[in-house]
């Protein structure tokens, strides 16, 4: 199964996969509206804005299983975000990202990250994935990694098409 493949459900209750990101630069990242990295909403909406007409797209995962973190409805976290941090990026229903019922786009996530970049499992809220074009899982940041230091990688993949 590809990452295309993975069923999920939008914020606002409408269920898809992650098809529509084909051919996209994917950053996806588990969030919490009540972290001290809760700020990363606006590093990643900034590098949203900065490179989605090349291509990038910021995919936001909420996520309660780190010190109950993210307690809100699906409406609430979506207007936090909208409100606070000017979200436009899409943004997911809440789902667990470890575990045994983590979700298995998850699972994929952690097991598909190649050694140097596999960081173990999701051990806090805003651990970021990079995915290429082909739907090839590069890179695992760990959670305090800010956004703006990703920029670089995903400058590569736009200009190189490889990190």
């Amino acid at each position: 199964m590809g990452i295309y493949d993975f069923k999920v459900t939008t914020i606002d209750g409408k269920e898809t996969t992650l098809a529509p990101y084909e051919g996209k630069i994917m950053l996806i990242v588990n969030t919490a509206s009540a972290c001290g990295l809760t700020p990363h909403y606006k590093g990643l909406q900034s590098l949203y804005e900065a490179f989605k007409d090349e291509g990038v797209v910021v995919l936001g995962f909420p996520c309660n299983q780190f010190k109950e973190q993210e307690p809100g409805s699906n409406e609430e976290i979506a207007q936090f975000c909208e409100l606070n941090y000017g979200v436009t990026f899409p943004m997911f229903a809440k789902i667990d990202v470890k575990g045994e019922h983590a979700h298995p786009l998850y699972k994929h996530l952690v097991d598909a990250v190649p050694a140097p970049y596999h960081t173990g499992d999701i051990d806090w809220n805003f651990a970021k994935f990079l995915v290429d074009k082909q739907g090839n899982v590069l890179k695992q940041y760990p959670a305090p990694t800010d956004p703006a230091a990703i920029e670089a990688d995903v400058r590569s993949l736009i200009e190189k098409g490889s990190l």
